[in-house]
């Protein structure tokens, strides 16, 4: 398979659990001990009470479409994703939202709507990097 798109360095301390989760196709999130904040993206406090005591949970893959994006063009070369493309803003069911993108439906704006369910699914790029893509849910 060809990667179409440039390879992130997965390789920070506060993100290995995040990276380790998805090659075995879990959505992990972090999650403070000390307020139960639940947050994306992975980082050493929490940015609502600041505590150090960050732990991890596996998310339930499932949330709705916040907002979107078609894309026609790409702008760098390195990004090969056949165009037009759906840049969504998924706000996942244990609260946080994520950028990816929004695949197996057309990216048409007058069949795409925000609040629409969706569902993660797993794109395995290299032995090491796997993406959490999301498409509409019960495909």
């Amino acid at each position: 398979m060809e990667i179409d798109r440039p390879l992130p360095n997965p390789m920070t301390p506060e993100a290995k659990p995040y990276w380790d989760g998805l090659r075995e196709q879990k959505l992990m999130l972090p999650k403070c001990g000390a307020c139960g904040h639940v947050f994306w993206y992975p980082r050493v406090a929490c940015p609502r009470c600041h505590a150090r005591s960050i732990g991890w949970i596996q998310s339930k893959g499932r949330g709705t479409l916040h907002a979107f994006e078609i894309g026609y063009q790409s702008f760098n070369k390195a990004f090969k994703v056949p165009t037009p493309y759906v840049l969504a803003m998924v706000e996942l069911a244990e609260g946080p939202r994520m950028l990816s993108n929004l695949i197996n439906v057309e990216a048409d704006p007058r069949k795409l709507t925000c609040d629409m369910p969706v569902e993660v699914v797993f794109s395995k790029l290299t032995d090491e990097v796997t993406l959490p893509l999301f498409q509409p849910a019960g495909r």
